[in-house]
């Protein structure tokens, strides 16, 4: 398994822009993060419990965004939450792999994705870690177990992971489970199964598959206002008919080499036109720091890693990069 911290840097080296907060909203359900830029929202599932004690509410908005970023290494799911709405709006600026998009508006569009598997699932053994509102419609078409932390119904305990995971068939993991760091050992758990990470906490990283993720299962924001709005108003599954809609992406071999790929060279043009500036800021005459110097920094240490793993990726796969392990 993958070292588990090595997510939490992915993360950080993917919130790397200059940009400041401009939108932050804590909602009953979704936490939502904007920049000044407008280039891309992010969100994240909120805690789940109220609290009155936010030191900061009121401080963050003008603040940069890589300062909130920072917050994903904490253990208080307020902070943790915060960080990774903000990481999201950074990563959803950059564009969006080769999906596949669902069409959904009808009254359980929460469950386009489980639908789509649907025909993969029959009298299959299905996890699912987290409760989504209207679940229990499959339980009939396939063998399955929904784990929760405060499980209702028919749900079982999240403690249940330990046992129903490493035999099951497929896995639906909740990406909530990144800011609250339980995500690294449900992976691992989830080893021999087929694995979806969704919901839309889901970060756009093809890094992912070196946890054992196979799908990626997040969003497309398709209307700004309308998402915020509701999100604002108490939104939960009606997010899903109001300004969002779910992608799939299969990370084949494939699919990651040509997706690093194009992360690669959009980075190294990020990176050489930092180096550019640098080079004139000196030639002007200035002997003290380059201002954008921590920028090229995270920049670099960005490209250092993503061409890592394409290495990885290239020794094993790199003459048949459609053979599945």
């Amino acid at each position: 398994m993958a070292n588990p911290k090595h997510l939490y840097e992915l993360l950080l080296d993917h919130c790397t822009s200059d940009a400041v907060v401009d939108h932050l909203m804590i909602g009953l359900v979704w936490t939502l993060c904007q920049t000044n830029e407008k280039s891309g929202v992010g969100l994240a599932m909120s805690p789940g419990f109220a609290t009155r004690t936010l030191s900061w509410s009121g401080n963050l908005t003008g603040k940069p965004i890589t300062d909130l970023a920072a917050w994903i290494l904490d253990w208080n799911p307020y902070q943790a939450t915060v960080a990774m709405a903000a990481i999201n709006s950074c990563i959803n600026s950059r564009p969006l792999p080769d999906s596949v998009v669902l069409e959904h508006n009808g009254e359980h569009a929460n469950l386009a994705v489980f639908d789509y598997f649907l025909p993969r699932l029959l009298n299959q053994k299905v996890v699912v870690i987290g409760h989504y509102p209207g679940i229990e419609r499959y339980r009939e078409r396939m063998q399955l177990t929904v784990l929760e932390k405060q499980p209702s119904a028919d749900d079982l305990p999240d403690s249940a992971c330990e046992f129903l995971l490493p035999n099951a068939d497929w896995v639906f993991l909740t990406a909530s489970s990144i800011p609250n760091k339980t995500f690294p050992r449900l992976a691992e758990l989830a080893g021999n199964a087929k694995t979806v990470l969704m919901g839309p906490t889901v970060p756009w990283l093809p890094q992912l598959h070196e946890f054992g993720i196979d799908y990626l299962a997040g969003v497309e924001v398709t209307d700004t206002d309308a998402l915020y709005h509701t999100a604002a108003q108490g939104g939960g599954v009606k997010v899903f008919n109001h300004g969002l809609r779910y992608r799939i992406a299969e990370l084949t071999p494939s699919t990651n080499l040509n997706w690093l790929k194009q992360q690669i060279a959009d980075c190294a043009g990020e990176k050489n036109q930092l180096n550019q500036r640098m080079e004139s800021w000196y030639a002007a005459g200035n002997s003290s720091r380059f201002p954008e110097y921590q920028h090229l920094e995270r920049v670099t240490n960005r490209l250092s890693r993503m061409d890592s793993s394409y290495k990885v990726l290239w020794d094993c796969y790199g003459e048949q990069p459609d053979r599945i392990n």
